[in-house]
């Protein structure tokens, strides 16, 4: 059984045993437990298709770690003018590790 669950503004496939990184959870600390309750979608035997979301489902994950994703480089400039600037971005996520998809 998987279930489509929505963290955030991205959708991700959520499977028993499947590693997810997500959008930071500050509060939440290595070995914690956290529940997904926005579940758009549950496949397998009988598939059932929220609107918008799957009532009663839910997603169980324990938090692994909290890392940095890789280095964003925005640069922009005008040229003739001696305008230019350079800015850096890392993506701070949390990755998780399903548990239990439970509709």
């Amino acid at each position: 059984m998987y279930a489509i669950i929505r963290d955030g503004s991205r959708s991700y496939r959520a499977e028993e045993g499947a590693v997810l990184r997500l959008d930071l959870r500050a509060g939440a600390a290595k070995g914690d437990r956290i529940t997904l309750e926005r579940v758009e979608f549950v496949g397998g035997d009988s598939p059932r298709v929220g609107t918008p979301t799957v009532k009663g489902a839910s997603v169980t994950a324990e938090v692994l770690r909290h890392l940095k994703g890789e280095k964003l480089i925005s640069y922009k400039y005008k040229r003739r003018k001696g305008y230019e600037r350079k800015k850096g971005h890392r993506q701070k996520y949390t990755e998780v590790r399903v548990l239990k998809v439970e509709a």
